[in-house]
């Protein structure tokens, strides 16, 4: 008895909150359909973001966003590994994988050296890193919940990255016509390059309808990779920040890893098995995107918009050089990706 009490007071606690996190959620899902290259994700951090920096939000909806930023943060990205299939990397070959890995690599390290050197936070320099080398938005809230990341840092990695792929979508198509580069090959570009996947689908739809399927295989084998790259800075974070505490004669860790990155792991496996139908995988990607965009929300409302002023130019030169890098990085390496697949 007193524990369904107990649930419903939790409930009702957090109910405020995840209602006005729904309904921002909504909108950003509105303002999508209406424009499909604006991420609903991105849409609905701004949202939450404005409330909370015009202090707009009552007090009483403060425990359910904060639920909605910590607790549906992670289950979103359980559901994210029902979306990556080890398979994909297959239709890349031998040849193509590495071109893939390099990228990732070359833009992920070299966006942090960026960082250093413009003396942008170390926080800021990894999210940026992870955004602009794996898959965006996603990506960035992938390894802010795996390392307890700041929301200041997650909100401006998040900003570049929505402004940088949203340029692409115009700019490349230009270059590719203008480098004459071919349906196939500039899909293979646009799908190294750009950040979130519907970006890398207007980006690439927009030069050719015959140069999305390149685009989408090479932007998922990219994508692939965000599991070991965050699996690894979880673990590493937590043995950083590992503290042994002694009461009485019981001594308490913490794991290795977080119990949602070894989901995280378990689902993209359990992808790769083909368990599932398309249409349930379907249904699980709409719940991963409302789940992420609802902990944005709550994200969004804790961003102190006077900080980030602070912080001047130095994030959007680090979002320019990145950009810069990425994209001459992926022209230079596509050329190892085979063209028959």
């Amino acid at each position: 008895m007193l524990s369904l009490q107990g649930s419903a007071t939790q409930v009702r606690l957090h109910l405020p909150g995840l209602a006005l996190a729904g309904v921002a959620v909504a909108l950003g899902f509105a303002a999508n359909s209406q424009l499909s290259s604006l991420s609903a994700l991105t849409v609905a951090l701004l949202i939450g973001a404005v409330l909370g920096n015009l202090h707009l939000i009552p007090a009483v909806c403060d425990a359910g966003l904060t639920f909605a930023s910590r607790r549906l943060l992670r289950a979103g990205i359980v559901l994210l590994g029902l979306q990556l299939s080890l398979r994909e990397v297959a239709h890349l070959g031998g040849k193509g994988f590495v071109a893939v890995i390099a990228v990732v690599i070359i833009t992920f390290f070299g966006t942090q050296f960026i960082a250093q050197w413009l003396g942008v936070s170390p926080g800021l320099g990894l999210l940026t890193a992870t955004g602009y080398s794996i898959c965006g938005v996603s990506a960035i809230s992938a390894m802010t919940g795996a390392v307890e990341g700041d929301e200041e840092d997650a909100t401006y990695a998040i900003a570049l990255v929505t402004m940088f792929g949203s340029i692409c979508i115009f700019a490349l198509p230009i270059l590719g016509h203008l480098f004459d580069m071919g349906n196939v090959r500039f899909g293979l570009w646009a799908g190294s390059s750009v950040h979130d996947v519907a970006q890398v689908v207007a980006t690439s739809d927009a030069y050719s309808s015959e140069s999305l399927k390149g685009a989408v295989i090479v932007k998922l084998s990219r994508v692939i990779l965000l599991a070991p790259l965050v699996a690894y800075f979880a673990y590493q974070y937590r043995r950083a920040n590992n503290r042994i505490t002694t009461t009485g004669a019981k001594v308490v860790k913490t794991s290795p890893l977080p119990l949602f990155i070894i989901l995280f792991l378990a689902m993209v496996c359990v992808r790769t098995t083909g368990y599932f139908s398309d249409n349930a995988l379907e249904q699980f990607k709409n719940l991963e995107k409302i789940f992420l965009a609802m902990a944005l929300v709550g994200l969004g409302a804790g961003v102190n918009i006077k900080k980030l002023r602070v912080l001047g130019s130095r994030p959007l030169l680090l979002g320019l050089f990145s950009w810069l890098l990425v994209m001459g990085t992926s022209l230079a390496t596509i050329r190892l990706i085979p063209l028959d697949f």
